[in-house]
């Protein structure tokens, strides 16, 4: 069974395939790579790479279409209300700022400002296709088996396991229960029912059902103390593969990119690179 956002079956992809441990190893090097820069050289091939690899891994963009179209206006009004708190950024980034036009004293908007702001939203965007990338390739067995050789501890990768392999149960529990209630006369339609009715009706589906969860959580972790869960300082996965040359492959590019990215730690530290780059200085 596969879930729109969380795999359970491996796909048959490029990405699908690599093992749990380069996934999560490839993703922890992007996501610091991103977070060390606002220099928009260095996460545009970040932005086109995530963009590649989402649509490789052939997903089901009607449903993804929604989710992609919240995270990007709540970025855009992230933007714009930083925008708002201090309209001088350029100044503060670059030393200098070139008024491109005004609207009143204090709220002009210059090229420095939008170059950063531009900057900014690009950083924001390529962290969460990146993000998306790597939920969509990589199954909660190959997430935990790839924590565990990231040298995180066995108990931990399992709770994360667990509770990605539960979204999808309490996801489809929660359509069906919102199917039965339609069946019986309660009206969740946006179009006929008011947003406050349709509030109480979700908050009467999500409460029992979360409580319920509680429950399949308690005897699953009875089940797991009964087979000696914990007992032992290491374990083994059965979805994790030995490397492939496609892993191979992969993991000499996350060597070179951890390599570049302390490389590029250390020379804003003590060469005073700048954080952010700008082109018509």
């Amino acid at each position: 069974m596969n879930n729109f956002i969380i795999n359970l079956i491996p796909g048959n992809t490029f990405l699908h395939k690599l093992s749990g441990t380069t996934k999560v190893r490839l993703f922890f090097v992007f996501i610091v790579y991103l977070i060390m820069t606002f220099d928009i050289r260095l996460i545009l091939p970040v932005f086109i790479l995530s963009i590649i690899g989402l649509l490789s891994l052939k997903p089901k963009m009607k449903s993804l279409r929604y989710i992609i179209g919240f995270v990007v206006f709540v970025n855009i009004f992230n933007i714009i209300l930083y925008y708002l708190a201090d309209p001088h950024l350029g100044m503060l980034y670059f030393g200098h700022e070139t008024i491109w036009f005004q609207f009143n004293e204090h709220y002009i908007v210059t090229y420095e400002e939008v170059w950063f702001l531009l900057s900014r939203l690009l950083k924001m965007l390529a962290s969460f296709f990146v993000s998306l990338v790597f939920i969509l390739s990589i199954t909660p067995s190959e997430l935990a088996a790839g924590l565990y050789a990231c040298k995180v501890p066995y108990k931990v990768c399992t709770i994360v396991e667990m509770a990605f392999r539960y979204i999808p149960d309490i996801t489809r529990d929660y359509q069906n229960i919102k199917v039965s209630m339609q069946a019986r006369g309660v009206e969740l339609d946006p179009k006929k029912a008011g947003l406050w009715k349709r509030i109480k009706q979700n908050l009467m589906i999500i409460i029992p059902l979360v409580i319920t969860s509680f429950d399949r959580i308690g005897n699953i972790s009875n089940a797991m103390d009964l087979r000696g869960f914990g007992k032992g300082k290491k374990r083994s996965y059965y979805a994790e593969h030995e490397e492939t040359i496609n892993d191979r492959k992969v993991k000499v590019v996350y060597i070179i990119l951890g390599i570049f990215v302390v490389g590029y730690i250390i020379g804003r530290i003590f060469f005073q690179v700048p954080e952010v780059w700008y082109p018509f200085s």
